[in-house]
């Protein structure tokens, strides 16, 4: 096995789905296809991701088969029960799960708000319903700070989120709510994730979300994974958007926030050119193909950021120091252009850069612990947990 010294970097491009996975019927998700319905649908010019590979690892409209890939491309197919960003997460991580998080696509039940308000110290809630974020807050944020009582709604992911006005409810009073609720959210109720929402603005419209001050509340992981893995053979964890809150930061040296998919970027390209010459991963985790675009069937949306991607594609490559290897993936589908604002059971498309490399067919029989494995060997580290190595 020979030993790399550069880097290794992840970058999952939330929801982008490649297409339904073979037990997608039981997930209600039967003939989704998050990728080749944005293609069809909007036609994105992804001329970097062509050359990547993208069009040669399945038909989609407007983007080519590459006569010479730059970079390997493959398809990864879930074993994880669910199709949420934690368990997608984790799974990559090598942590496979046998029952999935819970979702309430109804709302929470009674005794779970009561619980909540009860530990919370509040009289009621808002909302309790599956919900866009930015929706809800129009949609109750002036009841909200007439009554004070907090939003409280859920997503296709396995999350409990509490939005408040920062005037009405003090960031610290709302992170003491989210540590109640996660309290709470145990046994049969133990959900991914609690997220605080904080949100700002004038009654009569106009509220806007504040998400640095977001704070997420995880369930750890129930056992080892890649990171803590890396950890043990001396490799720097840089997590990057919301990978480190989704581990409950589990395994990681460095957390860094992002505000969306440009900022995400921006910041993965710094996190590289410090890691040049270390041994460090640098997992990073765009959000807004998932979190703007896909939950709001906005198929154009969905395009335009995967050509705004697209476009970054070079400087990352350009970034890149010598050892380096560079990996595309996802995490689930979210399809825009199938009825439901829920994520869908989906393959996930992977695509690994070696620089100086040919990119070669990896094969449509990949699983998402594969990831694990291939960046533990590219830092010869042990890893015991389920796999194989895409390289050598």
């Amino acid at each position: 096995m020979s030993i790399i010294d550069g880097p290794f970097v992840t970058i999952v491009l939330d929801g982008v789905g490649a297409g339904a996975a073979a037990d997608a019927a039981s997930y209600g998700d039967t003939g989704a296809d998050t990728l080749g319905h944005v293609c069809d649908a909007a036609r994105p010019h992804l001329p970097n991701l062509e050359r990547w590979g993208l069009g040669s690892l399945r038909d989609l409209a407007g983007v080519a088969p590459a006569p010479a890939p730059v970079a390997s491309y493959g398809i990864l197919a879930p074993r994880s029960a669910g199709k949420d960003s934690t368990s997608g997460h984790w799974e990559l991580a090598g942590l496979v799960l046998e029952n999935p998080f819970p979702l309430y696509p109804s709302g929470f039940p009674p005794e779970v708000i009561e619980a909540f308000a009860l530990q919370a110290g509040v009289s009621g809630v808002l909302g309790n319903r599956p919900a866009s974020g930015t929706t809800i807050i129009e949609e109750l944020g002036d009841e909200h700070v007439r009554r004070g009582w907090p939003i409280v709604y859920t997503s296709g992911d396995s999350v409990f989120q509490v939005a408040a006005h920062v005037d009405v409810i003090s960031l610290p009073e709302l992170y003491a709510m989210c540590e109640a609720a996660r309290q709470v959210l145990v046994g049969e109720h133990a959900v991914g994730r609690v997220i605080a929402r904080p949100f700002a603005g004038a009654p009569g419209g106009g509220y806007v979300r504040l998400p640095e001050a977001r704070k997420d509340f995880s369930l750890p992981p129930p056992g080892p994974t890649l990171l803590d893995a890396l950890r043990a053979a001396g490799v720097r964890t840089v997590a990057v958007g919301k990978v480190a809150a989704l581990f409950a930061g589990a395994g990681v040296d460095e957390e860094i926030k992002t505000r969306g998919n440009a900022d995400g970027i921006a910041r993965t390209i710094d996190a590289v050119r410090r890691a040049a010459g270390t041994r460090a991963f640098v997992w990073t985790n765009l959000v807004d193909f998932d979190e703007l675009y896909g939950h709001r069937n906005d198929a154009g949306g969905f395009a335009r950021s995967l050509e705004a991607f697209d476009a970054a594609l070079p400087e990352l490559e350009a970034v890149l120091p010598a050892g380096a290897r560079l990996l595309l993936t996802a995490d689930h589908g979210n399809d825009p252009c199938i009825p439901g604002t829920d994520h869908t059971r989906e393959r996930v498309p992977v695509l690994l850069y070696e620089p100086g490399r040919p990119g070669r067919p990896l094969g449509d029989s990949l699983s998402f612990v594969d990831h694990a494995a291939t960046v533990a060997r590219h830092f010869a580290a042990r890893w015991d947990g389920p796999g194989m190595p895409f390289i050598q």
